[in-house]
């Protein structure tokens, strides 16, 4: 029971963090370029990624902290190398994940704020290309967690 548990939490936590990465990137993000101008455009980045990171941080740490709950009981010699692609794969993820929430964010939202476009642009376009490779990432950790049975 404890592991079906885990498991669901696990995957709400995935699919809220990958599923939210995927809207923003391919649905969002192409229909603010066509829409709007920057004033109006970094602005609702910023405040669409003040929800969003709330939320995905809450989802990274059930996600961390399911996954070694699963993982452990198993241990590392005896888990399929699927698990372990899985860990490395989530653990970057989650590093980047820290620097676009502590690092990344608050320098979007701090140049918006004051209005300076350029700075705000280049701040959304760092944290657009981290999305992007951990959209790839999550790939590679879905993939090695189907192939490992």
């Amino acid at each position: 029971m404890l592991k079906s548990v885990l498991l669901f939490l696990h995957l709400a936590g995935v699919i809220v963090w990958v599923g939210g990465m995927f809207f923003a990137y391919f649905c969002l993000r192409p229909a603010a370029v066509r829409t709007l101008e920057p004033p109006q455009r970094l602005p609702l980045w910023v405040a669409s990624f003040e929800t969003f990171l709330r939320y995905t941080a809450i989802a990274v740490v059930v996600i961390v902290a399911s996954g070694f709950a699963m993982f452990l009981p198993v241990g590392f010699a005896l888990a399929p190398p699927g698990w372990h692609v899985m860990l490395l794969a989530g653990l970057a993820m989650a590093a980047i994940f820290g620097h676009v929430n502590f690092a990344l964010y608050p320098r979007l939202r701090r140049h918006s704020e004051a209005a300076r476009w350029p700075e705000a642009a280049a701040a959304l376009n760092a944290i657009r290309q981290f999305v992007a490779v951990n959209l790839v990432l999550a790939v590679v950790a879905v993939g090695a967690a189907a192939l490992a049975r």
